[in-house]
C-alpha cells in the first residue's frame, strides 16, 4: 500500500474565523477520516506574518491507498452531503489542495513514535 500526503490550504470568510475553526476541528476532520484511505489528519495556522500562500490554515491528511485518486474522488462525492457537511465560513477562493506521494519511509526520533 502506498502512502500519500494531501495538502490543503484554507482560510475563513472575513469575520468568520472562529466559526471555520470550530467546524474544521469538531466536524470536518472526523468526516474526512471516515473516507476510506484517509488515516490521519492535522491542522496548522500560519506562524509567519507575511506569506504568499493561498490561505492562513494548512491541513495535512495522510492517505494509505493503492489508488489515492479513488480516495480523493470519494472525498469529493461526500462533500456537501450529510456525510460531509460544509460551512459557509470557508472561503473557497482561498482554498488550494495538492496530493504528494511519499518518498521513502516515515522517520521519527525514538521518543516521538
Amino acid at each position: 500500500m502506498a502512502h500519500y500526503c494531501f495538502v490543503v490550504f484554507t482560510d475563513a470568510v472575513a469575520g468568520r474565523e472562529a466559526e471555520l475553526n470550530t467546524w474544521y476541528d469538531q466536524q470536518h476532520l472526523a468526516d474526512v477520516l471516515r473516507v476510506p484511505g484517509f488515516v490521519a489528519a492535522r491542522r496548522f495556522k500560519l506562524a509567519q506574518p507575511e506569506s504568499n500562500l493561498p490561505g492562513r490554515y494548512l491541513a495535512l491528511y495522510e492517505i494509505e491507498a493503492d489508488d489515492p485518486q479513488a480516495a480523493l474522488a470519494e472525498l469529493t462525492n461526500r462533500s456537501g452531503t450529510a456525510q460531509m457537511v460544509m460551512t459557509e465560513a470557508l472561503d473557497l477562493g482561498k482554498t488550494s489542495a495538492t496530493l504528494f506521494a511519499a518518498l521513502g519511509a516515515r522517520r521519527t526520533l525514538p521518543e516521538h513514535t
